[in-house]
């Protein structure tokens, strides 16, 4: 009964979506303000019904309702409860669900803290926000029901994606989804632009908190992924350059770069045009993300599914909201005026440096990305791209934003002096230096990357220290400091956290170590000044997979360390192995040791990594978000620059 209300819920929400869509964009342009007031109601009232139905769907799947499709494929009766809850969205039917649920609570939000918006632009942002849930409310209905039941139900369930079955990819989707489906808000508030012909300093004041909250959300979810794929699929690296991978990171970049764009518009009222094409093509690749997963174009690991029809449709998604905006950008792109003007040395102009490196290297990604469709297509050659050309092709522009970075944050509005904000960065330049050359030093016979990522890296952590120094004055500069405002503050610690993934991204490029060898029991074994001693082998029962487990002792001069537990888990229903490695984690390093198959001699491959600063990355990743969240935190980005309330009974002039 409950998976049928779900389904009922699911299309009634679809038809209010419709309604949304229609009667507050007539409203808007007919200036009737009873019209406009459907938006908000409809908005909260199509959350609240796709929410029940993503509520059924989840306790379909927690009480192990096998009558249902999707719970039968993706389920089992012994699976933990985590990954119970997990496999609502573990799927292609329970993650679209996922994904217009977050639409529709985006628009909601609109609704709730849009009250400074001026009734005109908030009809037409909840229109356009309605408009893309119709599209997945009418792809999730017409191709990829999530209510479909079983005419014959089985006594149980075929059991989820064993790779999927971990804490880390269990929160992976929500967030990532968050970031997503987030930027959906920088889009409707671009073509609501569009519509009205008006992008002004408050219109970018708006549209920044939601597009650093969809950026913010992208980082925790990239990052929450790359933890993933580090500790889970047993291969050591941390990025592979997946095309999955590439769809959400290319996402990433162009919100960065929107960010900063907006900041122009807010500040100065220039670049509107661009920051308005960013919007676009930042929510267009998002779509583009959602295709490569559910259409098998591309095979990955990450992959959704495999199903050409339901990618065909998406495809139709793509190319009516990307292309219909991009036709509605190139007929009022005249209309688009900047009015400030700055000189080439000025922070308008390294914030426009900043979103050249930011584009370029996403557009590198997706050439990437693409090429082996595009060779086989018109070429007939079947092509890979891996790590290689990204490395090489993508590094210099993350090379050259590092430097740019800490120069173009102190860099005044409108004009400025090189010189001058060099000069105030000397520590900063000095230290990083001294760092780089006594790293170079130490080093023996070994490549430049490391010195030279520690030199960007504390190059980028100083220099915003120093932007946050150069704010206090002259007296009384700790306190002051303490009284910055919150998107100050948020600005230097999110650039600091960038710094220390650069540099730990070099380091553990530049350092690691790696040996594969037989192992027989009892015989240590040395690895970069560690002994390992494999104790003994064990096959131990889990929840619902057999464990093959190793216990491996390391030391490091003559003293115990850790116990490590690599596994290879067999998931019977699944049939499916999977490999768990076994990480001893420290601030400076990681002992990654990996457990392979049992060999004719009796012993058994061990593969061991030694990963200086892994954990660093993450922890980059974290003050990113941290950063983002204190800047949300700053109340001039919940108060909009310009609001002003409607009359009483009337319409505000537009």
């Amino acid at each position: 009964m409950i998976t049928e209300l779900g389904h009922f819920a699911l299309i009634l929400a679809f038809m209010v979506a419709i309604v949304q869509t229609i009667v507050p964009m007539v409203g808007a342009h007919k200036r009737w303000s009873g019209w406009m007031a459907v938006a908000e109601p409809a908005a909260n009232a199509q959350f609240l019904l796709t929410g029940f139905a993503f509520a059924a769907l989840m306790w379909a799947f927690v009480t192990s309702d096998f009558s249902l499709r999707l719970v039968v494929l993706n389920s089992h009766s012994a699976k933990p409860m985590l990954y119970k809850i997990s496999g609502t969205w573990g799927n292609h039917e329970g993650s679209m669900l996922l994904w217009v649920l977050i639409v529709t609570l985006f628009g909601a939000m609109a609704a709730w803290f849009g009250g400074g918006l001026p009734p005109g632009l908030r009809a037409r942002v909840l229109s356009v926000q309605a408009a893309i849930a119709v599209a997945f409310f009418a792809f999730i209905l017409f191709t990829s029901n999530p209510f479909l039941r079983m005419a014959v139900p089985p006594f149980d369930g075929q059991d989820l994606n064993p790779l999927l079955q971990d804490p880390g990819l269990a929160f992976h989707p929500p967030f990532l989804y968050l970031g997503y489906v987030g930027l959906s808000m920088s889009f409707s508030f671009a073509v609501a632009a569009l519509i009205e012909g008006r992008v002004d300093a408050a219109w970018g004041r708006w549209v920044r908190p939601w597009t650093l909250a969809a950026w913010v959300f992208l980082t925790i979810g990239i990052a929450l992924g790359s933890w993933w794929a580090y500790y889970e699929l047993g291969w050591g690296g941390f990025w592979f350059w997946d095309p999955v991978e590439n769809a959400s990171f290319m996402p990433w970049l162009l919100a960065a770069a929107l960010l900063h764009s907006a900041i122009v518009v807010e500040k100065r009222e220039a670049l509107k045009s661009w920051t308005i094409l960013l919007a676009i093509l930042a929510f267009g690749f998002s779509l583009i993300g959602t295709f490569i997963v559910r259409s098998g174009l591309l095979t990955s690991v990450h992959a959704f599914a495999n199903d050409p029809e339901r990618g065909v449709f998406i495809l139709l998604i793509l190319a009516f909201f990307t292309g219909g905006a991009l036709t509605l950008f190139a007929a009022r792109a005249q209309e688009m005026e900047a009015k400030g003007v700055f000189g080439i040395v000025s922070r308008e102009s390294a914030l426009v440096v900043n979103n050249i490196l930011l584009a370029v290297s996403c557009f590198v990604v997706f050439f990437g990305t693409m090429w082996p469709i595009i060779a086989e297509m018109f070429f007939d050659r079947k092509l890979s791209v891996g790590p290689p050309f990204f490395n090489a092709a993508f590094t210099p522009f993350m090379v050259l934003l590092g430097l740019a970075l800490p120069i173009g944050s102190m860099l005044p509005w409108k004009r400025g002096r090189l010189g001058r904000t060099a000069w105030s960065l000397r520590y900063a330049f000095v230290l990083s230096v001294a760092l780089g050359v006594l790293v170079w030093a130490m080093q023996t016979g070994q490549s430049a990357l490391g010195p030279v990522g520690l030199f960007l890296g504390a190059w980028v952590v100083s220099g915003a220290a120093m932007d946050l120094w150069s704010r206090t004055g002259r007296t009384g500069r700790l306190g002051r400091l303490m009284r910055l405002p919150r998107a100050d503050w948020g600005k230097a610690v999110a650039h600091a956290g960038l710094g220390i993934t650069i540099f730990a991204v070099a380091g553990l490029t530049a350092w690691e170590e790696e040996d594969i060898r037989v192992v027989q029991f009892n015989e240590p074994f040395e690895v970069g000044g560690f002994t390992l001693t494999l104790e003994g082998v064990e096959r131990l029962p889990g929840p619902n997979y057999i464990s093959t487990m190793g216990f491996v002792q390391l030391e490091k001069d003559g003293r115990e360390i850790a116990m490590l537990t690599p596994e290879k888990r067999d998931y019977p229903v699944a049939r499916m192995p999977t490999t768990e490695a076994a990480i001893d984690y420290r601030l400076m390093r990681d002992v990654y040791v990996v457990i392979g198959d049992q060999q004719s001699n009796g012993g058994w491959t061990v593969r061991t990594y030694i990963k200086p600063f892994a954990n660093w990355i993450w922890g980059g990743c974290i003050l990113m978000a941290l950063g983002g969240f204190i800047s949300l935190s700053d109340r001039r980005f919940r108060v909009a620059a310009g609001a002003r309330k409607a009359p009483e009974g009337g319409v505000p002039a537009e």
